[in-house]
């Protein structure tokens, strides 16, 4: 029998067997468990698997399809690397917040670096709007104008006012999305918004931090009246990268990616190479600094990890 996995809590998963939209418990055989890898989960919501039905309808998972594509996040387990958030994704909103809470261009940064690694489409929802004072909307503009430049696809939204929500749901539309975003950017609601009846637990934001709670606990898949489904997941705090080679990570920056051309060096790193385009387009505005500190880090992170 073939599957899809719409729920995962780490040691049970959740099986909807695609030809008759029935949905099984279901378990992983141990030999799953045994396969060496730098993941902490074998399995992620999203992946379309082989299954064969026991007693009591437990359905026991046989096999994994090959990946489309898939997210991951750093691993708390010290022993492993990464964890995947979810696999084979449409669209990727990351919901960005400039209060309750502030969300860093470094960590979209990472996020959208990650998008173009493992080749999933990005979109930016910049979230709150309503809640914004007059000098406030027009950071958030000048934010969204930065990443159209770069080529990136925004949408300002309010799950509250419903400003732009119709406009989202043409986007999302018979396709299979994931939303990202910091713990109180609004994930939830936003869902709840966009598909009434759900009734998905949210949380207010932590006076004393200014952070939200987390109140999403492990991925699930939520499917939209209008067509389509979303996977919900846990507040993520840092995207990862895996298998990565230092001299890879300038592919996944457009602007930079694309000014390599006009260096001196076909190899040029844009550290502190002679005649380097990109570190020229940093002095004069036209690459930003906030993504080239953004660029480093993970170039650091790549030689770090290839020296392990």
């Amino acid at each position: 029998m073939k599957g899809k996995i719409i729920k995962s809590t780490g040691s049970w998963y959740q099986v909807l067997e695609l030809e008759t939209n029935k949905i099984f418990e279901a378990r992983i055989r141990g030999k799953f468990k045994l396969i060496k890898t730098r993941l902490t989960n074998p399995l992620a919501v999203g992946d379309f698997v082989e299954f064969q039905l026991e007693q009591d309808d437990i359905a026991w998972i046989t096999k994994i399809e090959p990946r489309s594509n898939y997210l991951i996040r750093k691993s708390v387990n010290l022993s492993k690397e990464a964890h995947i958030i979810a696999s084979n994704i449409d669209l990727a909103c990351f919901i960005f917040t400039l209060k309750h809470p502030e969300t860093s261009l470094g960590f979209l940064d990472r996020f959208l670096a990650c998008c173009e690694a493992y080749n999933i489409t990005p979109l930016i929802l910049f979230n709150k709007i309503d809640v914004l004072h007059e000098e406030e909307i027009e950071i958030v503009k000048d934010v969204e104008f930065l990443y159209q430049e770069i080529g990136y696809n925004t949408l300002e939204i309010s799950s509250y006012s419903r400003l732009n929500l119709e406009q989202l749901e043409e986007i999302l539309k018979d396709r299979t999305s994931v939303f990202f975003g910091h713990s109180g950017c609004g994930k939830s609601t936003l869902v709840n918004a966009l598909q009434p009846g759900l009734n998905l637990k949210t949380s207010e934001i932590s006076d004393t931090h200014l952070k939200g709670k987390h109140t999403t606990t492990f991925a699930q898949m939520h499917f939209w009246d209008f067509g389509g489904n979303v996977i919900d997941t846990p507040g993520v705090r840092e995207f990862a990268m895996i298998d990565i080679e230092k001299e890879e990570v300038q592919h996944y920056f457009p602007e930079i990616f694309k000014k390599r051309e006009e260096c001196k060096f076909h190899n040029c790193l844009h550290v502190n190479e002679p005649k380097c385009a990109v570190l020229d387009a940093l002095e004069t505005g036209e690459i930003q600094h906030s993504r080239y500190s953004t660029y480093i880090k993970l170039m650091d992170e790549a030689e770090e990890a290839s020296q392990k």
